[in-house]
């Protein structure tokens, strides 16, 4: 283990995601118990939601149809009988790696974990001033008055250990809406026991507040007091005044490594008429992209898909986004045929987010995958796709198995709802997830210049690791018009290649960082890298 390896597991990677829907965070969830060695501790909020595990009683404890009152009803792989999760409930998640109950090699000590995070919520509460909260015999999870004859649940335990790695966790009712346990379902299968919240009690603090004494908490309980914490920005944009205090446009010229060398040679002309005699349309021209005379020149170009406009208004992006067209029924056999008559190797594929169609255009995308496949068999296809907001609508692009799939976080966890408003970080994490998890070759990028911290851009590299990122992209952000984010500083050229070797070191096995590196910079050359080390690894 190196030393930046060993410097990362000592610490408690601490993220709240905000609100984010179950099967969400589950995917996110589910990667960092499979794909990372790491600690993690996940806080969130979900959408209303009841959730079941293999052995719950949904006969006897399910009382109305979830869809009646405004909720999922989702099974997952954890111990106990169904429970809610929604708004004012703070759920925590730890993602840990336990010590062996009897030395090396030997299972973890699952009971002595349960009690820890148990132990974890009856500290946080009398941190907050509760006294009278603790274990009541014979059921799980946090009690108040639980040595009284009218024990009442506060907080929900459910946890799964497998090879001593930890996933699920803890509900903690703050500001919980308690008639989603009290009429619609048997909390955790016990009948003669009420539920309460931190409210109902008399307590007036914030989820945030809570969240803060149990990321400290659960750092000392769990490494020492170590913890890296990166926050999803809380409030709504037009409250946030941090990021408006911080995002000065600054003065100083564009440097010179900045300033691309754009030749339009023969090349370059032969690919823009091949693009304009089938009618297509590059997000190299779309948006603005530096390198467009570079990559042309080398018959490469990155072809978007679904028109030219999109129904999500980043703060960063040149696209239009007046109201789209419907979708070209023959653009995918279009695209093809310019794979071929541009002899590529590797056709990458990117689209405009298309909120206002049922499947987000993925379908789309996949007869354009297919087309390429049938008429370039030996062409690579890579895919760059929105997020479908998280729908099974992707599960369309997974089947047919792009050779990479990628897909943008853009910046760090705190800048999301400032960059782009209609999109989320734990939802980015998800779709990698969900792509990793169907056995595909992932990628993802993000910009610098935002205002982010070094710290906070090693944060967010450290989340793409965490889920299984195999490809990542890092670029300088330009300002597009005055109208867009402005550009808070430019990067020096050593930070792309510090925060290249950073990635590489936690596992990433390729990162392309430059000031004008772009989601498609030498794409080529990255699949090749990373099916290159693939093989290396399978053949070892």
């Amino acid at each position: 283990m190196s030393q930046e390896d060993t410097r990362i597991a000592a610490k408690l990677n601490v993220r709240w995601l905000g609100k984010v829907p179950y099967r969400e965070a589950l995917a996110v969830q589910t990667a960092m118990f499979s794909q990372s060695s790491n600690q993690h501790l996940l806080m969130l909020e979900h959408p209303h939601v009841f959730t079941y595990g293999p052995s719950a009683d949904l006969k006897n404890n399910l009382k109305c149809d979830p869809t009646q009152v405004g909720a999922e009803l989702v099974k997952v792989n954890r111990g106990g009988d169904i429970t809610y999760h929604g708004p004012g409930q703070l759920v925590v998640y730890p993602i840990l790696s336990l010590e062996a109950k009897h030395g090396v090699g030997g299972p973890a000590d699952m009971q002595a974990y349960v009690c820890g995070v148990e132990q974890l919520v009856i500290d946080t509460l009398a941190e907050l001033g509760i006294t009278n909260a603790g274990r009541f015999a014979g059921y799980p999870g946090v009690w108040i008055d639980h040595q009284s004859a009218t024990p009442k649940k506060i907080c929900a335990i459910g946890v799964r250990v497998s090879r001593g790695r930890t996933m699920h966790g803890f509900a903690l009712n703050v500001s919980t809406d308690l008639s989603y346990m009290r009429e619609h379902i048997v909390p955790c299968g016990i009948a003669g026991y009420p539920v309460t919240s931190l409210t109902e009690l008399g307590f007036n603090f914030s989820v945030q507040q809570v969240a803060d004494v149990v990321a400290e908490l659960a750092a000392k309980r769990w490494t020492n007091g170590l913890l890296d914490r990166h926050d999803v920005a809380w409030s709504s944009p037009s409250q946030n005044l941090e990021f408006e205090k911080t995002s000065i446009q600054i003065t100083e010229r564009k440097p010179e490594w900045l300033r691309p060398h754009v030749s339009h040679g023969a090349e370059v002309l032969a690919t823009k008429k091949t693009l304009r005699n089938l009618n297509l349309v590059t997000v190299c021209e779309e948006a603005g992209c530096p390198n467009l005379s570079e990559c042309w020149a080398d018959g490469t170009a990155t072809m978007m898909v679904l028109g030219e406009r999109c129904t999500r208004a980043c703060g960063f992006c040149l696209i239009d986004t007046r109201k789209p067209l419907a979708p070209d029924a023959n653009e995918p056999l279009r695209v093809a045929q310019a794979v071929v008559q541009m002899k590529l190797e590797h056709a990458v594929l990117t689209m405009v987010a298309r909120d206002d169609l049922a499947d987000g255009g993925m379908a789309h995308i996949a007869q354009c995958v297919r087309e390429i496949r049938r008429l370039s068999p030996n062409t690579r296809v890579e895919t760059l796709i929105s997020d479908a907001k998280g729908t099974d609508a992707l599960d369309a692009i997974f089947l047919e198995r792009p050779d990479v799939l990628n897909h943008n976080i853009e910046t760090v966890a705190r800048l999301q709802r400032q960059v782009r408003p209609s999109a989320g970080y734990a939802r980015s994490l998800s779709v990698l997830a969900r792509a990793k998890a169907a056995g595909l070759t992932t990628k993802s990028g993000f910009m610098l210049g935002l205002g982010e911290t070094q710290d906070e851009v090693e944060a967010t590299l450290i989340d793409l690791a965490a889920v299984g990122v195999q490809i990542v992209t890092i670029g300088q952000y330009l300002r597009p018009s005055i109208n867009h984010l402005p550009v808070v500083r430019w990067a020096e050229p050593a930070e792309f290649t510090n925060y290249a070797k950073f990635g590489e070191k936690i596992g990433i096995q390729h990162v392309e960082a430059s000031p004008l590196t772009r989601s498609s910079y030498h794409a080529k050359h990255a699949a090749e890298q990373t099916v290159s080390v693939q093989l290396v690894s399978i053949r070892s």
